[in-house]
C-alpha cells in the first residue's frame, strides 16, 4: 500500500510517497514559495539527488498538480501511474475538540476543519487548501486526516480548562488543546518498543524541542497534560514565541507601545522566545555558538530554555506520579547535547542521570540509530533520544483508517 503524505503551510507544502508495508520512503520533497515570486520545487527519489524546479506555483491546487507530476514522473518519478496511490494523509494542526483520532475526509469533516480555522488561522487555512486540491486532482484517491491536536483529547477537564468563566469555554470553546500531537504520539510509542514494555504499564515524558517546542505527559500511551495551550504560544520559550507570561502583560504593552491587536501578537509570536531575548537569531545551532564566544544574552537564552524545560519535566513528574522514561526529540532535542544535558541536571534525587559520554555522542549516531539510550549506569530512569517520524505516522493512521 502506497500513501501520499501532504503537509500544507501558507506558502509551502512538504510532502512524502511512502510504501507503508515496508515503511519505505519512495519520495519525498517541498513546493516553496507558493503564490511567491521565486516559487520552486524541491524533489528526492531513492538514492537520487535533489532535483530542483523552479517556476510559477500561484496556489496549492497548482502545487499538489506538480507534486503529482513529479512522483509519476519518467526520469525522476517513484511509481509508474498516479493509481498506485491508494490515499492521501493531510497533517491537520488544529482539531479543537472534533477529533479524536484520524478520520476519512467527507464534507462534515471539511466543515468541522473548517470551523477551526480562528483557533489557527495560520495553519489550518492552507491545511484545508491543501485537501481540496488533492479531492479536485485525484477524485478516487481517499483521503485521511491526522489532526496535532487529537492526540491531546485524552486530557481530563482540569487539565485543560482555563480560570476563565466558564461561559466562554461553553460560547469559543477556549481551552488547552496541545501541538505536536503525531510527534508525541510517535515517540512514546518508539520509546515504550525499545524498552520492551507495553506503553499502557509506562509513564512517559516526551520532549519535543525544535522552533517550536513542547513536553507533554503520557500516562499509560494516553496525553494527561502538556505545555502548548489554546495556541502554539503558551509553554516554552522558543525560538520565536515567549511562551508563558502574565497576561496583564498583553495590556501593558498595548497601551505603553501603542499596539494593536496584530502588533501585539506579532511581538509574541515572532519578535519574541530566544530571538527577542538576544536580538541575535532564533536557530540554536548559533546561539551555541555565540554563547561559547561569551555572548551573555546567548547564554542568558540558553539557560532560560534549559530552564523551562526542567521545569515542566518537574511538573509533569509530579502529574504522573512517577516516572519511566523522558524522551527528547525534534530538531534541538535530537541534536543539541548541551540542552539535553542542562535540561536535566540535579535531578539525580529523582533517579535521572545521563551519561554524558553517550549524550555526547548521540548527535553522531542519530544519523544511524533511530532510538538511543544516553541514560546513566545506575540511573532509574530511561533517558532516550528518538528521531520523530510525523510523516510515518500520518501514513500509518491513514492506512489503518483504509483497513
Amino acid at each position: 500500500m502506497i500513501i501520499l503524505v501532504i503537509n500544507s503551510g501558507s506558502t509551502s507544502l512538504k510532502y512524502q510517497l511512502i510504501d507503508i508495508e515496508k515503511e519505505h520512503i519512495l519520495a519525498k520533497g517541498i513546493c516553496d514559495r507558493i503564490g511567491l515570486e521565486g516559487s520552486f520545487l524541491t524533489h528526492k527519489t531513492g538514492e537520487e539527488s535533489d532535483v530542483t524546479v523552479i517556476e510559477p506555483i500561484p496556489d496549492h491546487k497548482s502545487a499538489v498538480q506538480i507534486v503529482l507530476e513529479y512522483l509519476s514522473h519518467k526520469e525522476h518519478g517513484a511509481i509508474d501511474s498516479l493509481e498506485e496511490i491508494s490515499a492521501i494523509g493531510h497533517r491537520v494542526v488544529h482539531g479543537g475538540e472534533f477529533f479524536h483520532n484520524a478520520v476519512l475526509v467527507n464534507d462534515k469533516v471539511l466543515d468541522q476543519i473548517s470551523q477551526c480555522c480562528p483557533l489557527a488561522p495560520l495553519h489550518n487555512p492552507p491545511n484545508l487548501v491543501g485537501i481540496q486540491a488533492c479531492m479536485h486532482l485525484l477524485p478516487n484517491v481517499p483521503n485521511v486526516v491526522v489532526v496535532d491536536t487529537a492526540f491531546h483529547q485524552s486530557m481530563p477537564k482540569y487539565a485543560y480548562i482555563y480560570g476563565l468563566p466558564y461561559h466562554l469555554y461553553e460560547k469559543y470553546r477556549i481551552r488547552k488543546y496541545g501541538f505536536h500531537g503525531t510527534s508525541h504520539k510517535y515517540v512514546a510509542n518508539r520509546a515504550a518498543s525499545f524498552v520492551g514494555v507495553p506503553i499502557e504499564e509506562l509513564k512517559i515524558i516526551t520532549c519535543h524541542l525544535g522552533g517550536g517546542a513542547s513536553i507533554c505527559a503520557i500516562d499509560r500511551g494516553e496525553s494527561i497534560d502538556t505545555s502548548m495551550g489554546f495556541t502554539p504560544l503558551e509553554g516554552l520559550v522558543m525560538g520565536t514565541r515567549c511562551g508563558n507570561i502574565d497576561p496583564a502583560i498583553v495590556p501593558f504593552l498595548m497601551e505603553k507601545e501603542n499596539l494593536g491587536f496584530k502588533e501585539i501578537d506579532k511581538l509574541m509570536n515572532k519578535q519574541s522566545g530566544v530571538l527577542g531575548i538576544t536580538n541575535l537569531c532564533s536557530d540554536f545551532r548559533d546561539l551555541e555558538k555565540a554563547a561559547y564566544q561569551y555572548n551573555e544574552s546567548a547564554q542568558l537564552a540558553l539557560d532560560i530554555f534549559c530552564y523551562n524545560v526542567k521545569k515542566f519535566i518537574g511538573q509533569y513528574i509530579a502529574i504522573l506520579n512517577g516516572i519511566d522514561i523522558i524522551v527528547f526529540t525534534g530538531g534541538i532535542g535530537e541534536h543539541d547535547w548541551r540542552v539535553r544535558k542542562k535540561s536535566l541536571e540535579n535531578l539525580d534525587f529523582l533517579g535521572i542521570t545521563i551519561d554524558n559520554e553517550k549524550n555526547r555522542n548521540a548527535v553522531h549516531k542519530a544519523l544511524i540509530n533511530k532510538e538511543l539510550d544516553i541514560s546513566g549506569g545506575r540511573s532509574k530512569v530511561k533517558t532516550l533520544v528518538i528521531h520523530t517520524d510525523e510523516e510515518l505516522t500520518i501514513a500509518k493512521e491513514t492506512a489503518k483508517i483504509l483497513k
